[in-house]
């Protein structure tokens, strides 16, 4: 199943999270690597992103999403994708 997610992170001022940037992004490599996490944008003047996840059910994605280091600090929108019947790869 594939999701669109958008995650907003906002860490409190004061809070050093060096460390939690650090093993966000290990874990953001490996999620990719494992070809779960098939897409990630940034959006622009944001500490924001969009991203794609192809997993087998919503259970599977908040279990993946809240093994994020910055989970905690993170507002997640997710909306489940279908084929689109005029998607040029849908078509015989």
């Amino acid at each position: 199943m594939l999701f669109h997610v958008r995650m907003d992170v906002d860490i409190p001022h004061g809070v050093d999270a060096t460390g939690l940037i650090a093993a966000e992004k290990a874990r953001a490599l490996e999620l990719q690597r494992a070809g779960v996490w098939r897409h990630l944008w940034r959006i622009v003047g944001r500490y924001s992103n969009i991203s794609v996840f192809d997993v087998g059910s919503g259970d599977e994605l908040h279990t993946l999403l809240s093994s994020l280091p910055l989970y905690p600090f993170m507002r997640i929108e997710v909306t489940a994708l279908a084929t689109h019947p005029s998607d040029l790869a849908a078509q015989p």
